[in-house]
């Protein structure tokens, strides 16, 4: 069966053959796996057995449901990403102005805190959900079919509440240096300390060129996203592309992060932005430069990252010479074998293994 890989299980008069895709090539051949009966019943006995290797069984999701997975990844990678990132710039922020320590932290130690923030995020949410942590990312990824558009709302919603809840731990953990803090400047909830939070622009800033840095900062970042993850392209191994990500984090920072911070990532910016608000910073939050700020680090991340899409497809992906469709492109026809457990071989009680089977056909683009 050309284009395919396969492994036939026969026993009896029934046959199940597993079907998997593989992209086409001229050498591509059948292959066929025979096992016996008594193997398979021999297989199931060992994974019902307590003592068996957890390494070796398979593990059974909690949440059968994709959705609420994908959810709890982006939840979690995006609360990593903020407790790391925002925990950085709470350390400088708070230092700052003690008279017995001074600042214990710099602009460069937070850009390289952010960079390995967004690294171990995207390790902890990557498996499951490809690790965004970024509502513009997402958006992007729906334009390049690599998200289902019926997925981007749950995906948006997960890491909207995670920026929110990280914004709550990093306030909890640096509450007392908050009050010295405030003590030691006699201010009480002031745009510099919500600076911990959110972005702010400098006093220089126009909304114009604010709305500029945010959109070329997220082009830049999904530029080198997409390069990264393009098996086409270098194709670093997929273990070290975090690192990588990161890494890119970081040189957008050092770069670009004197005129607002950079937050580049609507739900790093709002999702704080809304739990200062609440939390007694209150309206200033948003009605800094007379409400011409607040919506400028969200609707600029989601046009830098649908330009970047569009610059990287143009000038990189659509070039590639001698395309081939990739198994990702071809139908799938999978076959499940259900079996249920077999008693011990030569026991009293042996029951032989019992198996069905079902298919279904899956030609969509990954979920």
């Amino acid at each position: 069966m050309a284009g395919t890989e396969g492994s036939t299980a026969t026993y009896e008069k029934q046959t199940i053959e597993v079907i998997h895709p593989v992209a086409p090539t001229p050498s591509t051949e059948s292959r066929r796996l025979l096992i016996s009966e008594d193997q398979l019943n021999d297989a199931a006995y060992l994974l019902s057995r307590d003592d068996y290797p957890a390494k070796h069984k398979p593990v059974m999701p909690l949440f059968k449901n994709q959705y609420v997975r994908e959810f709890l990844a982006e939840f979690l990678g995006t609360f990593i990403l903020i407790i790391f990132g925002n925990g950085a710039v709470a350390q400088f922020v708070l230092s700052s102005k003690n008279p017995s320590t001074g600042p214990v932290s710099n602009f460069f130690a937070i850009n390289i805190a952010y960079g390995l923030a967004v690294a171990f995020g995207v390790y902890v949410a990557g498996g499951v959900s490809g690790g965004h942590l970024n509502p513009a990312v997402s958006l992007a990824m729906c334009l390049l079919r690599k998200l289902k558009w019926r997925k981007l709302p749950v995906y948006m919603a997960a890491q909207y509440l995670g920026a929110w809840t990280a914004s709550a731990c990093i306030l909890m953990i640096y509450y007392d240096a908050l009050v010295h803090h405030e003590r030691n400047t006699n201010t009480s909830r002031e745009l510099d300390t919500a600076g911990i939070f959110a972005s702010y622009p400098q006093s220089f800033l126009t909304w114009q060129n604010g709305l500029a840095d945010q959109i070329f900062g997220t082009m830049l970042l999904m530029l080198g996203i997409l390069a990264l993850t393009d098996e086409r392209n270098s194709n670093p191994h997929k273990g070290i592309v975090p690192i990588l990500v990161g890494l890119l984090i970081a040189a957008i920072g050092l770069s670009f992060g004197y005129n607002c911070g950079y937050p580049i990532n609507p739900a790093r910016d709002l999702g704080p932005r809304i739990f200062t608000a609440m939390a007694g910073w209150g309206s200033k939050t948003f009605s800094v430069n007379n409400y011409n700020w607040f919506w400028i680090p969200v609707i600029g991340p989601h046009i830098g990252a649908l330009i970047g899409a569009v610059v990287y497809n143009f000038f990189i992906a659509k070039h590639w010479p001698g395309r081939q469709a990739s198994a990702r492109d071809q139908p799938t026809i999978v076959h499940t074998i259900h079996a249920t457990p077999a008693s011990p071989p030569g026991s009293s009680t042996y029951q032989p293994l019992k198996t069905s089977s079902s298919s279904y056909s899956h030609t969509d683009y990954r979920t």
